[in-house]
């Protein structure tokens, strides 16, 4: 058992680089996205119809409650839903 737990951590670190390395990037391809008028699609920013623990799409600077939808990615977007571009709203 302490040789499997031993394994899992370098694995879970790699995973864990590998996502921030992503949300970066997708950080990253935001502004431009906004700019050329053009949204992303939920795959590419692994959006999910659930929060991740407090962060979600209400609270997020690029929610878009009247219509409920996102200024940068494309389709409905569910107040309770989360993906790697979050931003919290500022104040």
């Amino acid at each position: 058992m302490i040789k499997e737990m031993s394994a899992a951590a370098p694995r879970r670190d790699v995973l864990r680089a590998a996502i921030s390395v992503a949300a970066v990037l997708c950080g990253s391809l935001a502004p431009r996205a906004a700019a050329a008028g053009a949204k992303m699609s939920q795959q590419l920013v692994h959006y999910q119809a659930t929060p991740k623990g407090p962060a979600r799409c209400q609270t997020c600077a690029q929610f878009l409650p009247s219509s409920p939808a996102c200024k940068l990615v494309d389709g409905p977007i569910s107040p309770n839903g989360w993906c790697v571009l979050y931003a919290a709203k500022a104040g």
